[in-house]
Formats: structure tokens, C-alpha cells, sequence
């Protein structure tokens, strides 16, 4: 029963989901954090910068994740095809039929009004990604140096993920070396 659970929620996500894997991170929140209770915010937050971190799709990599921690192996597997099965099926549909569509003016119309709301959709988990990673007025700098590096720069996004990663380690190692048990002193 629960593998056709994480399907059938996976497969929603995937087929109601327009604007790909960030689009998604409201959806996945909604019925694994909220509803279903099968991680919390916490591990939410993480599974999200290591889903952005390693290679692959961010949503399969978010639903391979939450499969493998309800139903090891298996469970990835199925959370992976419920994820992908709809966006295939679509795309494929598109690909079939879409140079006899693609210049009717009401089609353009309609991709053209998609286009703000996928902006929508992806600025929502940016916003509850930032509140729930405790970005705050003294640490907005980061996220926004970051994409500062990227956009006009043009630094690569996986040396922006190393050098962050490095200088969180750094940073939490030097936070822990500074505290000292009750009743020790720092000298």
C-alpha cells in the first residue's frame, strides 16, 4: 500500500506541477513535510540544497530521496517513476504534435500567460526556502553575492556550491572550538 502511496503522490506532483523542479518544492513540502509527516521541515531544508548540490533532476533527486527513506531501494524507484512518468508522457505528446500547434495564435497566447506564473511558482519556495534556512537581515548578503557571482560574472555554480560548503564548515567548526563546557574556562 504504501509504495502506490508514494506513487500516486509523486505522480501528482509531477502531473500538476508546471514550471519543473522548483515549481514542485511547494507541492513535495505540502505532502511529505505537512500532511503526511514523513520528514521534517529541517530535513526538508537540507534535502533541498542537496538536492540543488548533486547532478541530476531536482525533483527526481528531492523524490529518490523521500522514496529511499520510506522504502530503501524500492521505494526510490517508485517515488522516481510517479516523478517522472508525467512530464515524459507530456513531452512526448509535444514533441508529436507540437510543429502542427506551435504557430496558432491562441497556443502562443497561452505559453505567454504561463510564463509570469511559472515566474510565481518558483519565486513562493524561494521565499520559504530563505525563512526556513533563517536567512535574516544579516545574512541576506549570501544568497545575494551568490547569484551576483553567477549572473554577472559568470562563476559556476559549483564552485559557488564548494566555496559555500567550505566556509559553512569552516564557520560551524570555529563556532564549536569557541564554545566550552560549563564550569571550564577558555583560557
Amino acid at each position: 500500500m504504501i509504495f502506490l502511496q508514494l506513487f500516486y503522490i509523486f505522480l501528482k506532483i509531477g502531473l500538476f506541477t508546471i514550471g519543473g523542479g522548483y515549481a514542485m518544492i511547494p507541492l513535495i513540502e505540502r505532502e511529505i513535510v505537512n500532511k503526511h509527516h514523513w520528514i521534517s521541515r529541517n530535513e526538508f531544508t537540507d534535502l533541498l540544497a542537496v538536492a540543488q548540490s548533486v547532478p541530476g533532476v531536482f525533483a527526481v533527486n528531492m523524490a529518490v530521496f523521500i522514496g529511499y527513506k520510506k522504502k530503501k531501494l524500492a521505494g526510490s524507484v517508485v517515488t522516481a517513476l510517479g516523478t517522472i512518468l508525467p512530464s515524459f508522457l507530456i513531452i512526448l505528446l509535444i514533441a508529436l504534435f507540437f510543429r502542427q500547434f506551435k504557430d496558432i495564435p491562441l497556443v502562443a497566447s497561452i505559453f505567454k500567460g504561463i510564463r509570469p506564473a511559472v515566474v510565481a511558482l518558483i519565486a513562493v519556495p524561494v521565499f520559504n526556502v530563505a525563512r526556513s534556512a533563517h536567512i535574516n537581515r544579516y545574512t541576506v548578503w549570501i544568497p545575494v553575492v551568490c547569484a551576483l557571482l553567477i549572473w554577472l560574472l559568470g562563476v559556476s555554480p559549483i564552485w559557488i556550491i564548494i566555496a559555500s560548503g567550505t566556509l559553512g564548515y569552516l564557520f560551524s567548526d570555529k563556532q564549536k572550538k569557541g564554545k566550552t563546557p560549563k564550569g571550564k574556562s577558555a583560557d
